[in-house]
């Protein structure tokens, strides 16, 4: 699965792709907001940074920013596009081993685009350990990741019907796509599931992706990290209720945690 993706973000065309995003997302913007009064005090560690979409905004605001990508290619066109220096550096970086940073390093790790997605699941636990080793205790996760109670809904055939002829033809079609490229994993498997590996829409099909239960990734994140908080990909509003988790049907959350 690491190579499989690999692979695909090393590509000329999806490093052209991400090189050209600029835009937050609402989650993201609904963070950037809520620690308005403690950026100017942070050190942050970007992980999986692509083109820069976050770096910059992030970079302007935090004291000392470090951004990383296991993608020499995206770091590679990052670094030409933002000016180095003492408070801003471009590196090549694995999360599952960044052995480059000392312990209690930084103040506030971002990890977006459910780039945490992109790895199997024991790797997935190793970032996490790694986030919390290179976190100073007390500071903040902020990230994303694809939500298997929202792809529940994609996986049923009566969910992509319109009153639009038109957008009905085409969910049909994206629908016998994800089927097929699925065809091992059935609707009551996803049901049943904790967390399943799906070859999703992205770049047409071309990504392995993790999904996870909004529930389990609570259950992941206990050991390392506490006062963990949601947020919805589509409004960036928190989500602070049973009931509102339960109807979420976006197909990925935004998580904020504080390092134990």
């Amino acid at each position: 699965m690491f190579e499989h993706n690999h692979q695909v973000y090393t590509a000329r065309e999806i490093v052209q792709h991400y090189s050209q995003l600029r835009q937050l997302q609402p989650a993201e913007k609904s963070i950037l907001d809520l620690l308005s009064n403690e950026w100017s005090h942070m050190k942050m560690l970007d992980v999986g940074i692509g083109g820069g979409r976050t770096t910059q905004y992030f970079s302007r605001v935090v004291k000392e920013y470090v951004g990383i990508d296991y993608s020499e290619e995206m770091v590679a066109v990052c670094q030409k596009r933002f000016p180095l220096s003492s408070q801003l550096r471009i590196e090549v970086g694995d999360a599952r081993d960044m052995s480059q940073f000392q312990d209690n390093s930084f103040d506030f790790i971002l990890f977006s685009f459910n780039g945490i997605d992109v790895i199997s699941h024991l790797d997935r636990l190793q970032v996490l350990q790694e986030v919390s080793r290179v976190g100073k205790s007390g500071g903040y996760f902020f990230f994303s990741s694809h939500s298997l109670q929202g792809l529940e809904r994609e996986f049923k055939w009566q969910n992509q019907i319109s009153l639009n002829p038109l957008k009905t033809y085409v969910n049909m079609i994206m629908f016998a796509l994800l089927r097929f490229f699925n065809r091992s994993i059935s609707l009551q498997q996803i049901k049943h599931s904790e967390h399943e590996i799906i070859q999703d829409e992205s770049h047409n099909f071309r990504l392995k992706q993790y999904y996870i239960r909004p529930q389990e990734q609570l259950n992941q994140l206990k050991a390392a990290f506490e006062n963990i908080r949601m947020y919805s990909w589509k409004s960036g509003l928190e989500i602070t209720t049973q009931q509102e988790l339960s109807d979420n049907s976006d197909m990925w959350i935004y998580y904020l945690c504080k390092i134990k």
